[in-house]
């Protein structure tokens, strides 16, 4: 899309900011801006120390590993989050998956890729895939939330999205009505790969909110077993590594 019909289109149907959510108008000749200048800073984006499996923010740099990834294994590579998930950034998701926002996703991809564009390419990442929803869940709400980060991302950093590549194949629960042991037995055999054999090598794995990982963990499992070499897992937002005060 060339400049004068994206600047058209941003007229015609102008976005919304992530988080306030407020009507974004820029002139025709202005650079395009996807957030509100006073809410750039609102979000609190993911800083070292981190856990080295999960990528969740640690309060101690003598950790490794956060909580969750010091009591389990996990079969994917190694995870990385743009935001904590507090409360703008859960506020600015939750429009965007329940109240239809679906533009907010064209700034989540950017800020994917301007903070991990060169840790995406250091991995060696060839395709991009998407946590998908159940068929059901997903005609209910008429998008996959992950896949349209995912395509955002992919517009940024040029690397294909397979959006059909893993399969949800049970209608689970929501993760976040559940226990521990529940959302690991929740998520057991949910995922299929569309092929007998997966022909790539690297692959991320994205979705919007990353919690324990269990579910991460699953469809990277699936993928593994498919043929692929090494999942790698990027999420929008993550949960601290450590108990708040």
């Amino acid at each position: 899309m060339n400049i004068y019909k994206e600047n058209i289109i941003h007229l015609l149907f102008p976005p919304r900011c992530p988080f306030c959510d407020q009507v974004l108008f820029s002139s025709i000749m202005a650079k395009l801006e996807l957030v509100c200048p006073s809410c750039r800073r609102k979000p609190e984006y993911i800083r070292e120390p981190v856990c080295k499996q999960c990528g969740k923010p640690l309060e101690d740099s003598r950790q490794e590993y956060c909580y969750d990834c010091s009591r389990r294994s996990f079969v994917y590579k190694q995870g990385k989050a743009l935001w904590v998930y507090q409360t703008e950034v859960k506020q600015s998701v939750y429009r965007f998956k329940y109240q239809g926002r679906q533009e907010y996703a064209r700034y989540y991809g950017r800020e994917l890729a301007r903070v991990y564009g060169g840790w995406i390419r250091q991995c060696g990442i060839q395709a991009l895939v998407p946590i998908p929803l159940y068929k059901k869940r997903q005609r209910k709400r008429g998008f996959n939330q992950a896949g349209l980060i995912a395509r955002e991302l992919s517009r940024q950093i040029q690397i294909p999205v397979f959006e059909d590549l893993l399969v949800r194949v049970h209608n689970t629960r929501a993760q976040k009505e559940l226990n521990d042991l529940e959302r690991k037995n929740n998520l057991k055999k949910a995922f299929k790969t569309s092929v007998n054999k997966v022909q790539l090598n690297h692959i991320l794995l994205i979705d919007d909110i990353y919690t324990t990982g269990s579910t991460m963990n699953e469809a990277a499992g699936e993928l593994l077993h498919s043929g692929v070499s090494e999942v790698y897992c990027l999420s929008l937002s993550i949960g601290r590594g450590y108990q708040e005060g």
